[in-house]
């Protein structure tokens, strides 16, 4: 029988704690760490005061290609390869940071959560490491934004060059509010 590391252990605890904090849900916790199930929902309401949500998470790609999801998914997958670059980051250290400083970009109103939530930004990294998602380039702006990896794309603007309709109704009642 092996034995166990304390270090180690204290390390996962790290790891997950820092996820709770910043709301990850209990399969994200499962995947990242090797703590089991019951340590981790004991860590989870410990942290957060209460259960973790039960239930399947987020499983869709058009959430991503979305105008308002795009753009924060984007901002964040952008962070990310940045970090994996020339950070020499990678795994679980880089999607925290990369969330963390994803959420100092965006502005936040109180008790309302962010666009992109930290299992849907795990979720879009399983989505471009399966390849089903890609960055494609736009034509205006120069930016890197998310598309689905088969779409045609080679005259692609994003949505903050080309909003639809239906953005500047939601931005005026977002600032009117």
């Amino acid at each position: 029988m092996a034995s166990k590391s304390v270090v180690s252990d204290g390390e996962q605890i790290v790891i997950a704690s820092q996820l709770i904090e910043l709301g990850a849900r209990l399969q994200v916790l499962e995947t990242e760490t090797s703590l089991s199930r019951e340590r981790l929902i004991k860590l989870y309401k410990e942290i957060r005061g209460v259960s973790p949500p039960k239930g399947m998470l987020p499983f869709s790609t058009d959430w991503f290609v979305n105008w308002q999801p795009n753009i924060h998914a984007s901002m964040f997958i952008n962070i990310h390869r940045y970090l994996l670059q020339h950070a020499h980051m990678s795994g679980i250290s880089a999607l925290i940071k990369s969330y963390q400083l994803y959420l100092e970009q965006i502005p936040l109103e109180p008790n309302k959560a962010p666009v992109l939530s930290l299992t849907r930004a795990w979720t879009l990294l399983r989505f471009f490491e399966s390849k089903m998602l890609t960055l494609v380039e736009c034509k205006k702006c120069k930016g890197n934004f998310v598309t689905h990896a088969f779409d045609l794309n080679h005259a692609y603007h994003c949505g903050l060059c080309n909003p639809p309709a239906r953005a500047s109704k939601r931005l005026h009642c977002e600032v009117a509010g």
